[in-house]
C-alpha cells in the first residue's frame, strides 16, 4: 500500500470517547457515523471501547457490593 493510498485518520480523543459513548448508550445519527468512520481510528475505537465495558463492568460491581453489603 502507497503512502497515497492511505487515509489520515486525524480525529482527537475526544472525539473517540464520545462515540464509544453513543454507541453504549444506542442512538447515533447516519451522518455522524459516517464521519466517525472517514475520521476515527479502529485501533483507537477498539481500545476506547474495551476501557469503556471495563469501567462498565467495575461500576456495575461496586454498585452491587454497596447493595448487597451488610
Amino acid at each position: 500500500m502507497s503512502k497515497e493510498n492511505e487515509v489520515k485518520r486525524k480525529a482527537h480523543l475526544g472525539a473517540t470517547i464520545k462515540a464509544v459513548l453513543w454507541s453504549f448508550f444506542g442512538i447515533r445519527k447516519k451522518s455522524d457515523y459516517e464521519s466517525d468512520a472517514a475520521n476515527l481510528n479502529p485501533v483507537h475505537l477498539v481500545i476506547a471501547g474495551i476501557l469503556g465495558a471495563a469501567l462498565f463492568i467495575g461500576v456495575l460491581v461496586t454498585i452491587v457490593h454497596f447493595v448487597v453489603a451488610k
